[in-house]
């Protein structure tokens, strides 16, 4: 099994020196960044990757500089959803030149750096009572290292894949000086519902602004009322997005469905909603 310090580099001594200098490096990397974007569940298997990659390709296709930070270290697919999977990282002395899609979207994952489709990671801890601690240690310093050490040059938006869990948030938002926000997505069976409850309230916790709910898989499941859920939690519901299994096809070749099937339903709610995030976006900046 790969460890993380396997690939890039034991951190050595002054750990504390070291964390502070590379925060500073990444407040000036970010900052021709205008827009950092979580998109967070709370909840696995709600299609959240499906919903980053399409929305970072609708912002592409509509003039904005992109990228994406694929924040689920130990089960990454943003690569794998945007075309650059198996693509070399090209290391300056600027630092690490991500790869782009066809649309120009820049991609930082994981899956770039691990040597197969066997390799997971596995995260050292002093004793195994330890572990939980010390992995959400490496994960925090893991990502504190993508987003310094990535040349993302002028962005528009950058969004965040954030993996499962209703902690990982917090994380993030002690990480990015100015997040912008988050885009919370559900899908319509009540069990999904009750954890997005949870993540809704860790965001207010964390003090993390909501930009919206969006409901995916529509028309799959039978479920609960997703805008009725937004209303509850106070954050605007951004939209539904219908069940396509040629959504699901395309994220597995990589290509961007909002540019393949513009005119299918789901493609359409995709789209429409990046322009609502586009002009809530817009509209904080003003």
């Amino acid at each position: 099994m790969k460890r993380y310090k396997d690939i890039v580099g034991d951190s050595g001594s002054n750990i504390a020196g070291q964390v502070e200098a590379q925060q500073a490096k990444l407040r000036a990397r970010l900052a021709s960044v205008r827009h950092v974007v979580a998109i967070l569940s709370g909840k696995g298997g709600v299609g959240k990757s499906a919903i980053t990659a399409n929305l970072a390709s609708a912002f592409a296709l509509n003039g904005w500089k992109v990228g994406v930070l694929d924040a689920d270290l130990n089960g990454p697919t943003m690569a794998k959803m945007l075309g650059v999977r198996g693509e070399k990282l090209v290391v300056s002395p600027e630092g690490v030149e991500p790869p782009a899609t066809a649309l120009g979207v820049k991609v930082m994952s994981m899956d770039l750096l691990l040597p197969s489709d066997a390799a997971p990671l596995a995260w050292d801890a002093p004793t195994q009572a330890e572990a939980h601690t010390w992995r959400g240690a490496m994960e925090a310093q893991a990502l504190r290292e993508f987003l310094a050490d990535t040349r993302w040059g002028e962005l528009d938006a950058l969004l965040l894949d954030l993996p499962p869990g209703t902690d990982r948030l917090a994380t993030v938002a002690s990480l990015v000086p100015a997040l912008a926000g988050g885009v919370v997505v559900t899908i319509p069976p009540e069990v999904s519902h009750l954890v997005v409850r949870k993540a809704i309230t860790a965001a207010g916790q964390a003090k993390v602004p909501l930009l919206g709910l969006v409901e995916n898989m529509a028309g799959l499941f039978p479920g609960a009322d997703a805008a009725a859920l937004a209303r509850e939690a106070g954050i605007p519901f951004l939209g539904t997005v219908p069940f396509d299994a040629a959504l699901a096809g395309a994220c597995d070749r990589g290509e961007p469905f909002v540019a393949l099937a513009p005119q299918s339903p789901a493609a359409r709610a995709l789209t429409s909603i990046a322009a609502t995030l586009r002009a809530a976006l817009a509209s904080r900046v003003a």
